[in-house]
């Protein structure tokens, strides 16, 4: 016993080591501002692809619905002006942060006004709305989470990551469960939901009023990149540095043919994950499970799930590297597809949801933990908001502009469910294939 003892207490360690590196109370504010983030995409995902399910539309209209995420691809287009304007109150990340945060209180007000039967549009609308504030909160939120930490601190920004994404799926699973017990209620209905939606949504905005700002000199930072033409106008200076300048930083510094691949990665990693997610509501409520089971296994049991391995997925980026935990949620990923074409299948087994539950909670956790550190570690902090956000963008892309067919894709099958999910596991083949042939850049990237 002695000698394994031996063996295993320098690895043990270093992973108690790794784990320190939490003991920051600015993680704290990461995790609030990550529950924030994760929220909104309740109110526009599942709770309303829940009540429209209910309310009788087709698969391929609730897919379509999922085109106002598109708003989350697109983000990057005004992910300057979040960098480069300065609200009046609570500083330049917390001022952003806030007033989004106000903006969806107040569209979730509107939308507890609306039926899905005889106002679909003006739900599609508000939906919309919904989107655009949280997009452009998540670009404030993501600089903030950046500007937060040192720019040789490696391990602090994979534990940001893991915290951000704990932070996160608290939102979207922990306060996510909550609409989905309430809808089995005679006493509430979708509308009224949505109250309550806006009301955990205020108290939100009070963790944004108690965090600190980051202290960031992002105009002596801009300096250093660009030096400003006395003959210029201050208008054109002003649309060139804040609209133009952190694009071009980004490939200028990476070289065109890299920073492309990048990208082109980014984008590839998660689109079979986002074709299952789409569906995934509907799905279950096809195959047979309760409002009750989608909230305690698909919402609760993955939300506890996923803030595990998201901390533990944070460890190993700091112990092992990043390319390794995109590498290992990578193929977890393909195989929790799997799990769910079992289930279409076999029918609403609870205890097979749970362990597919925890499986897609792993995978979902450590490939989040890994992408977000690796993206965050791309960023210059002169433009930490807009870089993020270009970046990020594409890794919503699939989930947001592609996937919102997969409802077609179900419908061509013929409800044909195993073989929908069987490819999405295959489509996740391609991105491991390039991860793996960029292996040595994203290392590169990563060391100190």
């Amino acid at each position: 016993m002695a000698q394994y003892a031996f063996i295993f207490l320098p690895k043990a360690a270093v992973l108690l080591n790794a784990l320190k590196t939490f003991n920051d109370k600015r993680y704290l504010s990461i995790f609030l501002f990550g529950i924030s983030s994760g929220f909104p995409w309740i109110m526009i995902g599942s709770v309303l692809s829940a009540w429209l399910k209910d309310e009788g539309l087709s698969r391929s209209a609730i897919g379509l619905f999922g085109i106002i995420f598109a708003t989350y691809s697109f983000n990057f287009l005004w992910s300057p002006l979040v960098d480069k304007i300065k609200p009046p109150l609570l500083g330049q990340r917390r001022g952003w942060i806030f007033a989004m945060q106000g903006c969806v209180v107040l569209l979730c007000l509107v939308m507890s006004q609306l039926t899905a039967d005889q106002d679909l549009f003006y739900v599609a609308l508000i939906g919309l709305l919904i989107a655009i504030a949280s997009a452009t909160q998540d670009i404030a939120i993501d600089g903030f989470r950046i500007d937060c930490i040192a720019q040789d601190d490696k391990d602090g920004m994979s534990a940001a990551s893991s915290v951000a994404t704990a932070g996160w799926w608290t939102g979207y699973g922990g306060l996510g469960a909550i609409p989905f017990f309430l809808a089995d209620m005679t006493s509430w209905t979708w509308p009224n939901i949505y109250l309550l939606l806006g009301a955990l949504m205020a108290l939100l905005m009070c963790a944004t009023c108690l965090a600190n700002e980051p202290q960031i000199d992002r105009e002596a930072l801009l300096e250093k990149i660009t030096a400003k033409d006395t003959k210029q106008s201050p208008v054109f200076h002003w649309i060139q540095t804040t609209l133009v300048t952190p694009f071009a930083e980004f490939f200028n510094r990476n070289g065109v043919k890299l920073a492309a691949s990048f990208l082109l990665f980014i984008f590839l990693f998660k689109i079979g994950e986002a074709f299952l997610g789409r569906m995934s509501i509907v799905f279950y409520k096809e195959i047979g499970f309760s409002n009750s089971d989608i909230a305690t296994y698909s919402k609760l049991l993955n939300w506890w799930v996923t803030i595990v391995f998201s901390l533990l997925g944070g460890l190993v980026n700091i112990r092992y590297g990043i390319y390794r935990g995109l590498m290992i949620a990578g193929v977890a990923m393909a195989a929790s597809n799997l799990l769910f074409a079992l289930i279409a299948q076999t029918g609403p087994s609870t205890s097979l949801l749970a362990i597919t539950v925890i499986v897609d909670g792993f995978t979902g956790a450590w490939s989040t933990v890994a992408m977000v550190a690796f993206i965050s570690l791309l960023c210059n902090r002169a433009f930490s908001a807009t870089q993020y956000a270009l970046m990020a963008s594409l890794s919503v892309a699939g989930r947001t502009l592609v996937a919102s067919s997969s409802g077609f894709i179900v419908d061509s099958l013929e409800g044909n469910w195993s073989l929908f999910f069987i490819l999405t596991a295959v489509m996740v083949i391609p991105s491991l294939c390039f991860l793996y042939s960029i292996r040595h850049h994203i290392k590169r990237v990563e060391s100190p």
